[in-house]
């Protein structure tokens, strides 16, 4: 029967319950308890997580002066509550002021920093405790080794390796799985191989530790064939298997894993699918996708934010956004992983304008980004040149402390370089703690871009004497810089320097820059030959390349060879039906661009219209050709109206010969006026304050009067303006072109 002083006590905690205050405990005279009356509501603390009333409890023993509220046994039971109601401050504070520690004290706060997420600081609290009279026990090293795994420490898990020897615990199977998973995680994976082959007990763990370190290091074969040896493999072990051929990019071999693990009878899991989800999203099979799916809702899976996170991600990169979208729509739990997964599906599959909104209601819900997601919105941002938002985001990161993630920095610099930004790239770049080849190719095809082609070819080989081996995109980058520089002898240097030099077989990305190289110099003969001798088969790519540059060099004949073939290879590509007018318009032959349209017409092809972009107040502006939807209308066509007058007098006449029509020269005139640039240029003057640059992205090449007007608008309003279009960016000033006339 419990006493009179004990019923008051528990009494005294309920009324402390109802009325949250501290009043009572502090100010009520409590008869003598025994430690053992509090245990129960502590236990009750901690199974239904409820912090506030262990701190209550905390607190009453702490101010009711017990003499049981000192003891190591009473202060592990306080440490055991806070840290398994998640408050690791308040339990290091009980552990600190500890009079006494016993291994419980110890053990407890190593294996919740551990399980926290605060690896460093369980190696810490390891290290002290070797320092005093308590020695480790296997608990002890099973908390531990993981972090050490953790964090790759492998210097330190090699010395407990030997405390464990010493202490004669390797026999415990419990300790010797923690050491073989950390070694399999610290990258060696013969050291777990060999502790393996000596345990003299191996349980499931074992196999299953022995399995995810040979799939984890890209040791597939010797994974399955460790899988095959198993008395019966369960479903972590198949989980590791799938996910080692998943990572190593063996997407066939994981799906084929997959398919074996449900013939053996066992049922995968969550950790299954997370896995398997990503193999077919790589393959962008939407067949195979969809049967994942049904496996996941057979499963009773759909539940699971991991799992629907990972579908997401999956039909996003299958190009079935609106099943992914579904899908998000119906969670109940939306975490960041979903939240990216939606940003970059929409940003991979074009959809720009709709990734910069999701990732602003991802904010509005108080989703915190991670570093995927930062890599995911930044492309977005220079696909559209949103400066300012990009800048915005940098800001983001930058209280994120992810800035040092390689990863991020790199999509920084990738972002401000696309955004005509190049002096900020460079800072960016500069101030990076950590590089890899893709800083340094974002860095390189940003010079190449903005045509500051010589910076990126002395970045390229800064990047060699850096030791940072160049890869077949550096290549790439370096390819395109000859190519807007017309250095024709430097690129020919390159293009076989891949091979003989870093062994790099050219893909077909590499022959096309090649193409563009030598055809836009006008070695037109030299081109088709390069062409003819190709490894690879010509794509539709290479043949366009050769088509585009037939107009400038007015080479009708090779302009119809080209196309003709482009008809057999793609009949719907419309690139080839503009590029062939523009042949015929250029040098008046009005009775074949009627032929070539009149087909297009019969064959249902429409052309691209012509939009360009421009950024003020974090607002993206976008405008098509002879675009009256904009609220400010009247104002831009005054605008340029007002422009091309002074333009006149300052001597530009317009290029009429690229209005596609047999009309009236007025007439022309009149629709080159309304070209989508000149649309965003006029909006971007009315709208920011004098002096400030104004960047415009278009989502075509520009045309040479396009060109030619900026240059004079440039000049007349003493503004730089920045138009990126598909090719390359044009940096106006003074009515000068960074492009010398070259693109």
């Amino acid at each position: 029967m419990p006493s009179t002083a004990n019923l008051n006590f528990t009494a005294l905690l309920r009324e402390c319950r109802l009325k949250e205050t501290r009043h009572i405990l502090l100010t009520t005279q409590i008869p003598p308890v025994r430690s053992s009356t509090y245990l129960q509501p502590l236990q009750t603390c901690i199974s239904k997580k409820t912090l506030s009333e262990g701190n209550q409890i905390h607190s009453l023993i702490s101010h009711g002066k017990f003499a049981f509220a000192t003891s190591t046994f009473s202060q592990n039971n306080l440490i055991d509550m806070y840290v398994k109601c998640g408050s690791l401050v308040d339990a290091r504070k009980v552990f600190d002021d500890m009079k006494e520690r016993d291994g419980f004290s110890w053990n407890a706060m190593i294996a919740a920093y551990r399980r926290h997420g605060y690896p460093y600081e369980a190696l810490t609290l390891f290290h002290q405790m070797q320092r005093t009279v308590i020695q480790p026990d296997q608990f002890t090293f099973a908390s531990i080794l993981p972090a050490c795994a953790k964090i790759r420490a492998l210097k330190q898990g090699m010395d407990i390796h030997q405390s464990i020897i010493e202490r004669g615990l390797l026999s415990d199977v419990v300790v010797a799985n923690a050491l073989l998973d950390m070694y399999a995680k610290c990258g060696t994976i013969h050291k777990a191989r060999e502790l393996f082959d000596i345990m003299p007990e191996k349980n499931l763990v074992s196999w299953n530790a022995m399995i995810s370190g040979y799939a984890q290091n890209g040791v597939l074969d010797e994974a399955l064939r460790l899988l095959n040896n198993m008395g019966r493999p369960d479903v972590i072990s198949w989980s590791a298997v799938i996910a080692g051929y998943a990572q190593n990019g063996f997407f066939e071999k994981a799906l084929e894993a997959f398919k074996q693990m449900q013939l053996a009878g066992v049922k995968p899991n969550s950790t299954t699918f997370a896995s398997i989800l990503p193999a077919c999203a790589k393959m962008g099979t939407l067949e195979q996708a969809m049967d994942t799916h049904q496996c996941i809702i057979k499963g009773g899976f759909l539940s699971d934010v991991v799992v629907v996170s990972a579908l997401v991600d999956m039909y996003a990169k299958c190009g079935s956004l609106c099943k992914a979208c579904e899908l998000f729509d119906k969670s109940s739990q939306r975490d960041v992983v979903s939240w990216t997964a939606m940003i970059a599906g929409y940003a991979q599959n074009g959809f720009v304008e709709k990734a910069l909104e999701t990732y602003k209601q991802m904010q509005s819900a108080c989703v915190k980004p991670n570093s995927a997601t930062f890599a995911s919105i930044l492309p977005a941002c220079a696909k559209m040149g949103a400066l300012e938002q990009g800048m915005n985001i940098h800001q983001s990161i930058s209280e994120s402390g992810l800035l040092s993630d390689v990863v991020v920095a790199s999509a920084l610099v990738d972002m401000y370089a696309k955004c005509g930004s190049i002096h900020k790239a460079q800072e960016l770049f500069d101030n990076m703690p950590n590089r890899n080849v893709v800083s340094w190719n974002a860095l390189i095809v940003g010079y190449a871009q903005n045509g500051f082609c010589e910076d990126a070819l002395k970045l390229f080989e800064l990047m060699k004497q850096s030791g940072t081996y160049p890869d077949h995109v550096s290549f790439a980058c370096v390819l395109l810089a000859c190519s807007y520089a017309g250095l024709v002898d430097e690129g020919c240097k390159y293009f076989n320097g891949m091979s003989d030099s870093y062994c790099i077989i050219p893909t077909i990305d590499h022959y096309v820059c090649m193409v563009d190289i030598l055809s836009r110099a006008g070695y037109l003969g030299e081109t088709l030959n390069f062409i003819i001798k190709m490894p690879i088969k010509p794509v539709v790519v290479v043949w366009t390349c050769l088509l585009g540059v037939c107009r400038p060099h007015k080479n009708i004949e090779l302009g119809v060879f080209s196309a003709t073939l482009l008809f057999e290879l793609d009949p719907k590509h419309a690139a080839t039906y503009v590029l062939l007018s523009n042949i015929y318009a250029e040098v008046g032959r009005w009775s074949e661009v009627k032929m070539v349209r009149r087909l297009m017409e019969d064959r249902g092809i429409k052309k691209l219209p012509g939009c360009s972009w421009v950024e003020t107040h974090k607002m993206v502006h976008v405008f098509c050709a002879g675009d009256r939807s904009h609220p400010q209308t009247q104002e831009i066509y005054a605008k340029l109206e007002k422009l091309s007058f002074e333009m006149m007098a300052a001597g530009y006449f317009p290029d009429s010969r690229l209005a596609l029509n047999d009309v009236e020269k007025e007439e022309k005139e009149l629709f080159l006026y309304h070209h989508s640039e000149k649309l965003a240029i006029a909006f971007g003057l009315l709208n920011t304050p004098p002096g400030t640059t104004i960047r415009v992205v278009k989502n075509l090449r520009v045309c040479t009067d396009c060109h030619a007007a900026t240059k004079f608008i440039s000049k007349l309003v003493a503004r730089q303006i920045v138009v990126r279009d598909s090719n390359r960016f044009h940096h106006f000033k003074q009515g000068q072109c960074s492009c010398q006339d070259y693109w």
